[in-house]
């Protein structure tokens, strides 16, 4: 059956997919355009599916503000390989995933997916458009929201690929009734601080009580081999303050507030954000932040390059 170039045109504007796919699926379909989409649906889902088992570590950390700068939210959309991060196709996605976002509730990746995504659709159904014409599995890993009654949510980005797009997000929500003239270079400052310094919780009464117990069961473990082999008997009770001791230490590097500030490496953040509301008159508060890298968290496999072209091209390696 001769299908013809409009045809052909009309499928691949509904669809996304390649020229000799539409061609092909409108031949099986014997020029019926709907069993034809239906039918490349379908080859796509295939398509996913063996592609939803490929690790995706790359991509890229996408944030969006709202116009008042009093909420903002960051996502992370992973893909496969730096290559398609820099697809603009891939790009856009991210932006306005991010942008859908910032009106999503309770951090819900899920609900997220199930958003009505700009230009129609929902968020999952252009993702699933998107794996089938990009050619690489891609997952919306994660995302979080913060705010502020008063105040400013300052962004910062590592690494930017372009405006609002990197491999190292950052938000701080700074409370107060200063300006933004006080407060955006304040959060810049902070921003960079949590950039640099990875603090995994806003104060140690935040950090995770698991991961504090490991710690103190690791320096309790340390400590009783250290009093083995210097042949000292120590007290079980001194052991267990050294290791509370150790505990208290690791709380203080890891929550924020307690870090020492990158920018001069004397003072605590708390202490930073305390002398700069003295200094503008009123109280300013570091209500929240967020910090997502990009694939941390992911584990990459480690693959022989001259082995997956060999394969994919149905050849032996060479030995």
């Amino acid at each position: 059956m001769s299908i013809s170039t409009q045809q052909v045109k009309e499928l691949r504007e509904r669809t996304g997919l390649g020229m000799m796919e539409c061609k092909t699926a409108l031949q099986e379909a014997q020029g019926d355009m709907e069993a034809a989409s239906d039918l490349l649906h379908k080859k796509a889902g295939a398509k996913i599916e063996k592609r939803a088992g490929r690790i995706a570590a790359d991509g890229a950390i996408g944030l969006h503000l709202s116009s008042n700068r009093k909420l903002a939210a960051m996502v992370e959309v992973n893909s496969e390989t730096d290559f398609v991060a820099k697809n603009e196709q891939f790009q856009d996605f991210v932006r306005n995933t991010t942008q859908v976002a910032l009106g999503a509730a309770n951090d819900d990746v899920d609900a997220l997916k199930g958003s009505a995504y700009p230009g129609g659709g929902t968020v999952a159904d252009t993702l699933t458009n998107n794996v089938a014409t990009i050619g690489e599995n891609q997952q919306v890993r994660r995302m979080k929201s913060v705010a502020v009654s008063s105040g400013l949510v300052v962004p910062y980005m590592h690494n930017a690929a372009a405006p609002l797009l990197g491999k190292i997000g950052v938000l701080v929500a700074l409370e107060s009734e200063a300006g933004a003239d006080v407060l955006e270079p304040l959060g810049k400052q902070i921003a960079m601080h949590i950039a640099a310094a990875f603090p995994q919780a806003l104060s140690s009464a935040d950090l995770d009580p698991v991961v504090l117990e490991r710690e103190r069961k690791i320096a309790l473990e340390k400590a009783v081999e250290e009093a083995a082999k210097s042949g000292k008997e120590i007290p079980a009770d001194i052991l267990a303050k050294r290791a509370d001791g150790a505990a208290a230490k690791f709380a203080k590097d890891n929550a924020l507030l307690s870090q020492v500030f990158v920018m001069d490496n004397k003072t605590p953040v708390a202490q930073v954000v305390e002398a700069a509301g003295k200094a503008a008159g009123t109280k300013i508060v570091l209500k929240d932040y967020v910090r997502f890298q990009l694939g941390e968290g992911i584990e990459k496999k480690e693959t022989d390059f001259a082995a997956e072209v060999a394969a994919a091209a149905g050849l032996q390696p060479a030995q």
